[in-house]
């Protein structure tokens, strides 16, 4: 559900649902998308933030009570910063919408989520509905299998910045999120940058 902000008339408010839909999508790529791990896991980003023998044990010793959320918030500003990277060769680069680009209202909203959640004392398998058990051996096959929408197919261009889904832009954000992820399909050797075109400022 989309709500505005009385204070900005113009500024939409995610409801608590939605961000947390849209950042179950994002910290589940980013967990898939990393690659100093092992064993290696898509290999999109070069790290290794999550896992118990890589940076998750140093999360642990510096943020006992947090290190869960510090770690998949730190390998999803990886994905942000490589979605970024691609993004600004764009012509446009704030006029789309990405899997880890929303524009500043709504990123702002969805970091403030992820911050609540981190201090809530929970862990992140309880407070969002995570596609892939984070906490269980990688399958890319099984990736493959949550990706898909079963009798929906994503139809998407290949551009040199990414894959261009056609179509106007879903209303609905969880649909977006949904139609995102799935646009990751087929998986490849770096990530592909799945994205909407969109009029700047919008959301």
């Amino acid at each position: 559900m989309i709500k505005l902000d009385p204070g900005k008339p113009t500024r939409p408010v995610l409801s608590d649902s939605v961000r947390d839909t849209i950042l179950a999508w994002q910290l589940t790529i980013a967990w898939a998308g990393e690659g100093l791990c092992e064993p290696q896991r898509l290999n999109w980003w070069r790290t290794d933030l999550v896992d118990d023998n890589g940076g998750g044990d140093l999360f642990q010793r510096l943020f006992p009570n947090t290190y869960a959320w510090a770690c998949l918030e730190a390998v999803r500003q990886a994905a942000i910063q490589r979605d970024q990277q691609i993004r600004s060769g764009m012509a446009q680069p704030d006029g789309v919408q990405t899997l880890f680009f929303w524009g500043f209202d709504i990123d702002e909203q969805l970091s403030d989520r992820l911050t609540e959640h981190k201090y809530s004392a929970s862990p992140p398998e309880q407070c969002l509905d995570l596609p892939l058990a984070l906490d269980q051996p990688f399958c890319q096959t099984t990736l493959e299998t949550t990706l898909q929408i079963p009798g929906r197919p994503i139809q998407v261009t290949v551009v040199p910045d990414g894959r261009e889904l056609g179509g106007a832009l879903p209303q609905s954000p969880e649909l977006r999120v949904r139609n995102l992820a799935a646009a990751l399909l087929p998986l490849g050797a770096h990530y592909p940058m799945p994205f909407y075109r969109q009029e700047v400022g919008n959301a």
